[in-house]
């Protein structure tokens, strides 16, 4: 009997182990960083990956932070990408479009083959860049080309936002949902806006990858263990799992997934008597 018990019991403690590894939790204040573009050398915004790899043919997610005043030659990509401003004042636009400064919490796209320069204007600039395939490399304006998609720039003021009286996955009020890209039947990012005094939880049976972009947070693990979280911070799991999180102030984060997740607060109470 003793030796059934030792067998269930290790496979129960296995179990544990493959469910708390499928999270991964990156810190902003562990980030190494690296060269986005190598060929131009000290003059290359710096970069990181915090999900995939930008040299691979793969889906990646990546930080990447530009030193104030820096602003790019006209140039293309070979892919699309996304981009959410963390920090500082961002410029992305025809080369010869008046400069519009995007602050954090905004949102723009970037289509593959389509001129384009990017600036910065502040003390600290910071964004998170997403692509759906790569490599993500950067190119000639003289080889632009029109594949058919137009590019998007959202200030936060444009930004539409759902509440808990709008949609069933939030039952916190101050809690909203900004949906920015893709369909939920497929892949799609989204902005949540979680209040002050938060303290909950982010449920997903689905891959969720999540980049905080604005206030902190303290992501507590199963294990126990807590790591707070500044804005450029990336929490992430691969199959169905619950994402622990409070919060002291008013955060963003970052949601990239499928299918519907939910947001719920443990520390929810009635407003009826």
């Amino acid at each position: 009997m003793n030796k059934y018990l030792v067998i269930i019991g290790a496979l129960l403690l296995s179990n544990t182990l493959i469910a708390e590894h499928s999270v991964a939790v990156k810190p902003y204040d562990n980030t190494e960083w690296g060269l986005l573009n190598p060929l131009r050398g000290d003059a290359s915004p710096k970069a990181v990956d915090l999900w995939g790899s930008r040299t691979q043919n793969t889906a990646t997610g990546m930080l990447v932070k530009f030193e104030k005043g820096f602003s790019s030659p006209p140039h293309i990509h070979n892919i699309s990408y996304r981009g959410i401003v963390i920090k500082g004042l961002m410029h992305n636009d025809d080369p010869t479009a008046e400069v519009s400064w995007l602050p954090s919490g905004s949102f723009w796209t970037q289509p593959a083959g389509e001129s384009h320069i990017t600036a910065a204007n502040d003390k600290e600039n910071l964004i998170y860049l997403e692509i759906d395939r790569g490599p993500y490399l950067v190119m000639p304006e003289d080889q632009s080309f029109d594949n058919g998609e137009s590019a998007i720039n959202v200030h936060p003021k444009n930004m539409v936002w759902l509440e808990h009286d709008d949609i069933t996955w939030i039952n916190q009020e101050g809690v909203g949902i900004a949906f920015l890209w893709g369909s939920i039947s497929d892949s799609y990012g989204s902005l949540i806006r979680i209040p002050a005094g938060f303290s909950g939880t982010i449920k997903s049976k689905n891959p969720i990858k999540s980049v905080v972009i604005q206030g902190a947070v303290q992501y507590k693990k199963k294990s126990g263990r807590i790591f707070n979280l500044q804005p450029g911070s990336f929490f992430s799991s691969e199959k169905n799992a619950t994402h622990s999180i409070d919060s002291t102030q008013e955060s963003l984060i970052y949601v990239h997934t499928r299918g519907h997740y939910t947001v719920n607060n443990s520390k929810r109470h009635s407003s009826t008597p």
